[in-house]
């Protein structure tokens, strides 16, 4: 969760209100946050193990009181000081909540923003933008200014790699304005850090110095999202003068100043839904300091193509408000409250989704439907439990009568955990060690690299990289490279691996709750046995183990192979099983002739023989690519089948 450092009296000043710390610490519980810490520059000064500081700096520190609130991490409206209060206010009724309103561009140059699309495209393409006039900004204002920003850059835009935010004093630049992508030697300009002394640098000189600075340190992070760039995004005025270099930094010329009247607003993103989300959430903040409270003033974004064709084309700021639906039936049920229809629409108000209405519903067994009222702010309203969620804060979390539940159950484990419980622990005693590997890996590990043809999986459309492009088919590949891994460990003995997880695997057919999900779970045991010599005959005696702790019994033809070796034990009727020659020649995992598949005959397979696992010597071919020096035996069964 974000953690908002306010000053006690700043805050007070905006709710126009006193609270002692208990009182606010009750407030904030009410309204769904927490009060975290209550603390002094001073005070945190002296706690820290890190810094040190002699007794003048420490005299020279405040001891102002400041509260950390600790907010919800999708409520963006929440990260400064104006959006708490004003939200504290909306939610004590002091105030309505603010009605945004997105005047008509009053400088048509200054309001045209145009993005070279062929060269953007290739490291940050989407850029949004807003304008706010006559804002008055005083030193507290500026501040917060600046920190909403940081928070946002935290959190929301993922440390400035999806989203950056640049802002400027309009009056010191002219329109219109230009977002293009340039190489690194061919974009010159004193950067904000270097204001004082009025130093210019090229991009590539400035990512150098960045990355050595001391005193830049704070934007060494993000010099690596586009360093290796042959291309980096920056934004120009008609004079071409550099107005900021996104990520990174912006220029000295545009720095915004306690003088600033207006101020140019640009977002530049790989992701164009959340660059909306930052760029209305500062422009809702923030437009309460201008001369016409709550307003701001678009700009059009035009992509033209290499023949200065306009592509595309929108305005920005959205500042949209939407329509969410909720039955009243299911936010009572939810909450286990029994509010009123018309005093559920009250509530609404409490917590800035007003105005809200009743409409009919489809049923008279579904009841009144809850419509309510989405501001530009709140863009973690997504679903129905979310409206539910704000509407048992606006009621109160002390309000809700504590109840026996009306429904009397007896809690249990599923048979298939409790099978793959009970399995760990026997398996274990046996002297497996249990791993727990990824549920992804690469489509090399999964199919080619175990001698498999690749087949159907469920596959991610983006990859955070190779070694994350499926879902895995089978749980060898992480047991194979727990190996790969372990190579100081002693073989001299064996050296024994099982894990107990699932695997994905595609089904067209396969129903959950009324839906095609083309994909299904499937639970499995794996095995390895690495030492010495293959030990073959230890992976298949773990087999007739976890057949026999199942109460499966052997087929007669099975144990007349055994000799006299095997003994009696009680099964359950109607379940067996057999042992025979793996013979697919599409299948390479293992050594041809040292490999076996067992089959399952049971109620569960509706009395047929069906294939529910194989085990043998790995192929070299297969140790080979997981870098494994040693003979390897490996198992692995399907659990479904089994109870």
């Amino acid at each position: 969760m974000p953690t908002v450092s306010v000053e006690r009296s700043a805050l007070f000043a905006h709710l126009g209100r006193t609270y002692t710390d208990e009182e606010f610490d009750e407030l904030c519980f009410e309204f769904g946050v927490e009060l975290d810490e209550i603390t002094s520059e001073k005070e945190e000064a002296t706690k820290s193990a890190t810094v040190k500081l002699s007794k003048d700096q420490l005299a020279s520190l405040s001891e102002e009181v400041i509260y950390k609130i600790d907010v919800p991490a999708n409520r963006y409206d929440l990260l400064c000081i104006e959006g708490i209060s004003r939200s504290l206010r909306v939610f004590l009724g002091d105030i309505d909540a603010p009605n945004f309103t997105i005047l008509p561009a009053s400088d048509e140059a200054s309001s045209t923003m145009t993005v070279i699309q062929s060269s953007t495209s290739t490291v940050r393409p989407f850029v949004v933008c807003a304008i706010l006039r006559d804002v008055t900004f005083d030193e507290a204002r500026y501040q917060s200014f600046i920190e909403l920003q940081d928070q946002l850059h935290r959190n929301l835009c993922r440390l400035r790699t999806l989203v950056a935010i640049g802002t400027h004093d309009l009056d010191s630049v002219k329109g219109p304005f230009t977002y293009d992508a340039r190489a690194p030697a061919d974009i010159k300009f004193v950067p904000l850090t270097h204001t004082d002394e009025g130093r210019e640098f090229d991009g590539a000189s400035l990512m150098e110095c960045y990355e050595t600075d001391a005193a830049c340190k704070h934007l060494k992070p993000y010099v690596p999202i586009i360093k290796n760039s042959p291309l980096y995004p920056v934004v120009l005025d008609s004079e071409e003068t550099v107005m900021s270099l996104p990520p990174i930094i912006n220029g000295s010329k545009s720095r915004i100043t306690l003088d600033t009247k207006n101020v140019f607003i640009e977002c530049t993103a790989t992701d164009l839904t959340k660059a909306n989300i930052v760029l209305d959430t500062v422009v809702a903040m923030f437009s309460e300091y201008a001369a016409n409270p709550f307003s701001v003033e678009p700009v059009t974004v035009n992509y033209v193509n290499e023949s200065q064709e306009v592509v595309n084309s929108y305005i920005s700021p959205q500042m949209f408000t939407r329509k969410e639906t909720a039955t009243v039936k299911f936010v009572n049920s939810l909450i286990g409250i029994n509010v009123e229809a018309e005093k559920m629409v009250e509530l609404c108000s409490k917590i800035q989704l007003g105005p809200a209405q009743l409409l009919p519903g489809t049923t008279e067994d579904e009841g009144p439907i809850l419509e309510v009222t989405v501001p530009p702010t709140r863009s973690d309203i997504l679903h129905a439990v979310d409206i539910a969620e704000d509407i048992g804060i606006a009621f109160g979390y002390n309000n809700i009568e504590r109840k026996v539940p009306q429904t009397c159950t007896v809690g249990g484990e599923q048979p298939l955990n409790q099978l793959s419980d009970l399995l760990r622990e026997e398996i274990a005693r046996a002297g497996y060690i249990e791993v727990l590997t990824h549920g992804l890996c690469s489509i090399n590990d999964n199919f080619t690299a175990l001698g498999k043809p690749i087949t159907a999986a469920v596959s991610l459309s983006n990859p955070a990289n190779i070694e994350y492009q499926v879902v895995r088919t089978t749980l060898l590949p992480g047991l194979l490279k727990t190996l790969q891994h372990n190579k100081s460990s002693s073989f001299t003995g064996g050296f024994k691996l099982f894990e107990i997880s699932d695997v994905v695997l595609p089904d067209d057919k396969y129903v959950m709750t009324e839906t095609i999900v083309g994909a299904k779970n499937a639970r499995r045991a794996c095995a390895t046995y690495s030492g010495p010599t293959s030990g073959f005959e230890v992976i298949h005696g773990l087999v007739d183990r976890i057949m026999t702790l199942c109460e499966v019994a052997p087929e007669a033809d099975y144990v007349a192979s055994s000799g006299n070796a095997y003994k009696k034990v009680h099964c359950k009727e109607g379940w067996y099983y057999n042992i025979r020659e793996l013979k697919d020649v599409d299948v390479r995992t293992y050594f041809p002739g040292r490999a076996a598949e067992v089959l399952l005959t049971s109620p569960s397979t509706g009395g047929k023989q069906v294939v529910i696992g194989t085990f043998g010597i790995l192929h070299p071919d297969v140790l080979g690519y997981f870098d494994i020096n040693y003979p390897t035996s490996a198992l692995e069964l399907e659990l479904d089948y089994m109870f």
